[in-house]
């Protein structure tokens, strides 16, 4: 029987197989694949696999990226809620990936899924799941937001009714600029940390999540991919990037625990938009379609 970190890795590889195959066919590009290994000598060990599409028809940039890494203490982000595992030997693997579609009416996306196995000195291994997707409009659609919400709904309440309640809030607190008052997107479900299911079920919780990604985001990008848009959709739609940018650098803790851990930067930065704009102090015309982000969009809300 394969160990269970075996089978963690076989499922995360097969899903990035199958997303980045799905969204080269939807895009009519290819996507680039780059093995990459930490070199000798390093304090993080490991390797990965980034895949990344760019200046496609459909998408901007698309990067999806599987990494697996060992080192020998957890890194500050990891252990912020499990302070008894502060200095354990670790093991890292999980697939991420970031979608900055072409046309501003596209949403872009993130999803994340992942598991981290720490084992004390003298003890048996402590494994633990998160991960969770959202989305982040330029402008905003209810009937994408009620789609996005009750795929990730049904992916959670086979393990509980409680759960897509719970990790929707966790995404709205989660995905949040503190610094602006300000919600990333329109959320969706986010848990780390999370083992309260045993290995299996938890490990099965993770395979929901992974397994409805395609669900939730494709129906939306045929809906909105030929809208037509120009100078004022596009100068927006870099406008709000910049918003993206400022969250994964200053608040994700995803980010964070790579770059603290000496992970490969060119892979966990994979989720930068390619153009971004910044403006001081903006202010939107009332009732128009970009205010309404703002007011209607950009708030905690129920979309089921």
């Amino acid at each position: 029987m394969k160990k269970p970190t075996a089978r963690v890795r076989e499922y995360l590889t097969g899903l990035q197989d199958r997303i980045t195959s799905t969204i080269a066919m939807v895009d009519g590009g290819s996507f680039v694949v780059d093995h990459w290994k930490k070199p000798p000598g390093e304090r993080l060990q490991g390797q990965g696999i980034t895949q990344i599409l760019e200046q496609g028809e459909v998408f901007e940039r698309a990067g999806c990226g599987f990494s697996h890494v060992k080192g020998p203490a957890l890194p500050p982000s990891a252990t912020q809620h499990r302070p008894e595992l502060s200095g354990a030997p670790f093991e890292a693997m999980g697939v991420s990936l970031v979608f900055h579609p072409r046309n501003p009416f596209v949403p872009t996306v993130h999803m994340n899924v992942r598991m981290i196995a720490a084992t004390p000195a003298g003890q048996e291994p402590v494994c633990w799941f998160g991960g969770g997707m959202d989305l982040t409009p330029y402008y905003g659609f209810e009937e994408d937001a009620g789609h996005f919400h009750r795929t990730c709904k049904g992916a959670l309440d086979p393990f509980g009714v409680d759960k897509y309640p719970r990790f929707k809030k966790w995404c709205d607190e989660y995905f949040y600029l503190k610094h602006r008052d300000e919600q990333r997107g329109i959320g969706g479900v986010f848990f780390d940390d999370f083992s309260e299911l045993g290995f299996e079920g938890s490990f099965a919780m993770m395979r929901s999540v992974g397994d409805a990604f395609l669900d939730a985001y494709l129906p939306i990008v045929d809906r909105r991919k030929s809208l037509p848009h120009g100078e004022r959709e596009r100068g927006f739609q870099l406008y709000r990037r910049g918003r993206y940018v400022e969250f994964n650098l200053v608040w994700d803790r995803g980010t964070h625990f790579g770059l603290q851990s000496g992970g490969r930067s060119e892979s966990i930065l994979l989720s930068m938009p390619p153009m971004v704009s910044w403006s001081y102090q903006r202010q939107e015309e009332p009732g128009s379609h970009e205010a309404r982000l703002y007011s209607e969009f950009l708030v905690r809300k129920d979309w089921v």
